[in-house]
Formats: C-alpha cells, structure tokens, sequence
C-alpha cells in the first residue's frame, strides 16, 4: 500500500515538472527585464556580484526564486535582497517554474573542473 502512494505521489509530481512552460518563462523573464542585470542572453552580468543564470538547473532557479519571495519571514530558507525580492513578488509558484525552465534551456558557459 505505501510502495503504491509512493509510486503515485512521485508520477504525479513528473508530470506537474513537466508543464513548466518555457515560452512563458521567456515572455516573464523579458517583461522583467531580468537582463537590465544579468546581462545577454542571461550570461553576461552587468557587475560581478549579478550571478550568470543561463544554463542553470531549472530546480536550482525555482528555488532561489522562491527563496527571494519569502524572503525575511523564513530566516533558514529565505534570501534576503531588496531588487530580487520585489522582482519576484509578483510571480505566481507556476510563473516562477516557467521562469526557471526557460533559464534552463538557454546555453551557459558553467565549467566543471575536476
């Protein structure tokens, strides 16, 4: 019975992953104008302490999303920064996966070292 719920819980959530829609993720992260600081193609900040988005994990950036929108009221999941905290308020929980599914598909220049 559990192996069941399990099993039915985890196909559910593939399928919930899936419809993260990357054109509108696109069209989110243009009427954000997320480049005004990340830079072309999302790659390319306009300072050093903008990280490069493109190519990251798509859960990764849902994440952080999320973390910037709770912000202060969760001091063990929250982030705290005041330009990416009212960029994201506005985004709803499908809003922000869209976002993170098109950042994932953008090619980045990230280097693994070994």
């Amino acid at each position: 019975m559990k192996f069941a719920l399990i099993t039915a819980i985890f196909l559910s959530s593939i399928g919930l992953a899936q419809a993260a829609s990357a054109d509108k993720g696109q069209a989110l992260v243009e009427k954000a104008n997320c480049a005004s600081c990340h830079g072309a193609g999302l790659n390319a900040p306009i300072l050093p302490a903008y990280p490069k988005l493109a190519g990251q994990y798509a859960d990764y950036v849902y994440y952080a999303l999320r973390a910037y929108k709770v912000g202060n009221t969760n001091a063990q999941f929250g982030r705290n920064n005041a330009v990416m905290s009212s960029q994201v308020q506005t985004f709803s929980d499908a809003d922000m996966h869209d976002i993170a599914a098109y950042i994932a598909t953008l090619p980045g220049n990230f280097v693994v070292k070994k």
